[in-house]
């Protein structure tokens, strides 16, 4: 068993692991993630302290699946594409992804991430990890881009002051060129609500960033166009999430500040 000690914004990335864990336990799984439930059983951790319920486990594996869409339809059209998966924690991604060998692949994320990746999960052809904290201006040095670039940000933004974000955005699309920028974003209320949850509080980490308009990376860089903002509880697949999660759908859906709640957003560069 691998213990882990991570600080703060780190250790949230337990939170949608054991997340896609409890799916791949469930019946009928949404993303089926069987990897994540041997992670899970790999490591030495108060799991139930999270408060990650099986209830609360499909709307984790939906966001998931969604940013496993949008990966595979880059790939499709770009074979020869590098994917820049940022503050991966210990996603699978590339193994459901499962990409041609004709694409490169980094998983990026705090060093003492990367460390407990390799300490977990194996490695395969063309697939490279990054050791960097992602505020600083240098990690990208050590990622070399050929073709196409697709930036994944999966649970990124909202740990990021809004500066720190916008220079990180921009620093990418300098060094990649041209592509697709595709994260997930809580705006401001998103923010307050979650900061309330158990889970979050127990790691003791802040939600700092809350996007209450998308185009708001299109004024930081006039090179960033806003192709796709989609509300999470709207999106594709969210059928497949807990009947009280689509009851609430319904009934916030008169008002813009809950209905987007959490969106998924997608950019051309």
């Amino acid at each position: 068993m691998v213990r882990i000690n991570l600080a703060k914004e780190m250790e949230t990335l337990l939170g949608p692991l054991y997340g896609r864990a409890l799916d791949a336990r469930a019946r009928r799984p949404v993303l089926g993630d069987v990897m994540a439930d041997q992670t899970v059983r790999s490591i030495d951790y108060p799991f139930e302290q999270l408060k990650i319920t099986p209830t609360l486990a499909p709307s984790i594996a939906a966001r998931a699946k969604h940013f496993d869409d949008w990966a595979g339809e880059f790939i499709a059209a770009s074979p020869d594409a590098t994917v820049l998966h940022l503050a991966a924690g210990l996603d699978a991604r590339v193994w459901r992804v499962d990409p041609p060998a004709s694409v490169t692949w980094f998983d990026i994320d705090h060093p003492e991430v990367i460390d407990l990746r390799r300490a977990l999960l194996p490695t395969r052809d063309n697939y490279h990890l990054v050791g960097a904290d992602l505020t600083a201006p240098d990690w990208l040095d050590a990622v070399p881009v050929h073709g196409p670039a697709l930036v994944l940000a999966e649970g990124l933004t909202m740990y990021l002051e809004p500066q720190a974000g916008h220079d990180l955005f921009r620093r990418l699309v300098d060094h990649c060129g041209h592509g697709t920028l595709a994260f997930d974003a809580f705006n401001s209320m998103g923010n307050r609500m979650q900061q309330r949850h158990g889970g979050l509080r127990r790691t003791g980490a802040t939600l700092r960033w809350g996007i209450d308009d998308p185009h708001e990376l299109e004024r930081v860089d006039p090179r960033l166009r806003l192709t796709d903002s989609l509300s999470a509880l709207y999106a594709p697949g969210a059928n497949r999430i807990a009947l009280r999660f689509r009851i609430m759908a319904v009934l916030v859906s008169p008002f813009p500040p809950l209905r987007n709640i959490g969106r998924y957003l997608r950019y051309a560069f």
